[in-house]
């Protein structure tokens, strides 16, 4: 009695039609609401004529390049939700540059 120790051609992969699976649906959704975020960012700021810093558009080109290509703009699982596309502090950054775009000005409160 032999046993091939390989995959077979007959697993859920090896099916032409086959669904991704709901987690990788799901990480995909977010990959996609990522880089329309990051689009959106940048013609809010077009849009009202905001100019943005070299800083911040070199962080929204690289940042969907790098979801774009990796599916993921950060490396170490620890600094943001497993399949997520952006960081926290990533997440913090874009909500930062629409709020410059929209004209909002932080609000700092510091306590003694």
């Amino acid at each position: 009695m032999t046993r091939s120790g390989g995959l077979s051609a007959s697993g859920p992969k090896a099916k032409a039609g086959a669904r991704p699976s709901p987690f990788e649906a799901e990480r995909k959704a977010n990959q996609r609401a990522a880089l329309n975020a990051l689009k959106r960012a940048r013609r809010a700021a077009d849009k009202a004529g905001v100019p943005l810093s070299e800083w911040e558009g070199e962080f929204l080109d690289s940042v969907s390049e790098r979801v774009k290509t990796h599916g993921r703009a950060f490396g170490d699982p620890e600094l943001g939700v497993p399949g997520q596309a952006l960081s926290s502090m990533q997440g913090r950054k874009l909500k930062e540059i629409v709020a410059k775009a929209k004209g909002e000005t932080r609000k700092r409160e510091r306590k003694p």
